[in-house]
C-alpha cells in the first residue's frame, strides 16, 4: 500500500473534480496491479506533480530501476507514449512499457534530485533547453498527434470574446496584438513533433546523457511554438531577448515566424486566464512587450 500525496490529491479535486477524486481513490489498486503485472518492486518514495504520480521501482526480472507513472488521461496527455516511443532516448526520457487502456507508463528512471533549474546560470539552462529541442524538434510528428493549426484556428475564434471581457485597453491591446500575429502565420503551422512544455524543471539528469525531458504534451507544429516555458521561467525582463536570439540561433528558425508564435502562447494563457475569471499576468504580458520592441 503506498501513500497517496495531499497535494496530488487536493490538485486532482480542484483540476479534475469528482473525476480527479475517483482517480485518486483508485491509485493504489492501480499500483498494486501494475507492480504485478510488469514484476516491479517500489524503490523509494512517491513522486508527484500536479497531474501524475511517479514511483521509483525496480524490475524483479534484471534489477533495472525504472519509474512507474500514472496519471489522468486528458488531451495533453494522450500523446505522451507516442512522443516518447519516437524520440527512443534521444532528448528525452525511454518509455520501457506502456499501458494503453489505462495509460500507465514505465519509464527509464532519472536522477529526480537534479532538474536542470539546480544549474545556477539561466543561460546555461537556457542552451539545455535548446539543445534539447533540437533534437526533439528534428522529426514530423506521428499520425494522431493533436495539430497546432487547430489549436491557432480556435484560439483566434475564440479571442473576439475574450477581449471583449479585458477591461484594460493596454492588455486588451496585447492580447489583440498576439492574435494577429499567430492569424499571419497560421496558415503554415508546421508539422515537426513538439514538446510543449519543455521549461528546467521538466529535465532531469541522466547516467546516459547529461540531461533529458520528460513529461511531454506533445503537439505536431512550428518549433518557434516551444520557446515561451523556457522565456517564461525563471522568469528575468532583462534576459528575455538574450534567451529568444539564443533559441532561434541554435535551433535555426526564422525569428519573425517564431517570435509570431510565441506571441501565440501569451495568447493560448491569456485565453485559459480570462475563461478563469483571472487577469493576464504582468511577467507574460512584459515577454510580449520585450518581443514587440525593435530588435528583440
Amino acid at each position: 500500500m503506498i501513500d497517496i500525496p495531499e497535494e496530488l490529491a487536493a490538485t486532482q479535486a480542484l483540476y479534475n473534480g469528482d473525476k480527479g477524486r475517483e482517480f485518486i481513490t483508485a491509485l493504489p489498486a492501480l499500483v498494486d496491479e501494475f507492480l504485478e503485472r510488469w514484476e516491479l518492486r517500489p524503490d523509494g518514495t512517491a513522486l508527484h506533480g500536479v497531474a501524475a504520480l511517479v514511483l521509483p521501482v525496480v524490475r524483479r526480472t534484471d534489477g533495472t530501476p525504472a519509474a512507474l507513472k500514472l496519471q489522468l488521461l486528458d488531451e495533453e496527455s494522450v500523446g505522451e507514449p507516442v512522443a516518447l516511443r519516437r524520440w527512443d532516448g534521444d532528448g528525452a526520457v525511454r518509455l520501457l512499457d506502456h499501458d494503453p487502456v489505462t495509460h500507465t507508463m514505465l519509464l527509464e528512471r532519472l536522477d529526480s534530485t537534479r532538474m536542470l533549474s539546480t544549474l545556477p546560470g539561466t543561460r546555461d539552462a537556457v542552451l539545455v533547453i535548446a539543445g534539447l529541442l533540437a533534437h526533439l524538434t528534428a522529426g514530423p510528428a506521428p499520425a494522431g498527434i493533436r495539430r497546432l493549426g487547430d489549436i491557432a484556428q480556435a484560439m483566434l475564434d475564440e479571442t473576439p470574446a475574450a477581449l471583449r471581457r479585458i477591461p484594460d485597453p493596454e492588455i486588451r491591446r496585447t492580447v489583440a496584438d498576439c492574435a494577429a500575429a499567430v492569424r499571419e502565420v497560421a496558415g503554415e503551422p508546421g508539422d515537426r513533433l513538439l514538446h510543449w512544455d519543455l521549461h528546467d524543471e521538466n529535465v532531469l539528469a541522466s547516467d546516459r546523457a547529461p540531461w533529458l525531458a520528460i513529461d511531454p504534451k506533445p503537439l505536431a507544429g512550428d518549433p518557434g511554438f516551444e520557446l515561451w516555458p523556457a522565456l517564461d521561467n525563471r522568469f528575468e525582463a532583462d534576459e528575455i531577448t538574450w534567451r529568444f536570439d539564443a533559441m532561434t540561433d541554435v535551433l535555426g528558425l526564422d525569428r519573425a515566424r517564431a517570435r509570431a508564435w510565441t506571441m501565440g502562447r501569451l495568447l493560448q494563457n491569456a485565453l485559459w486566464e480570462i475563461e478563469d475569471g483571472r487577469a493576464v499576468e504582468d511577467r507574460q504580458l512584459e515577454i510580449a512587450h520585450r518581443l514587440r520592441t525593435p530588435g528583440a
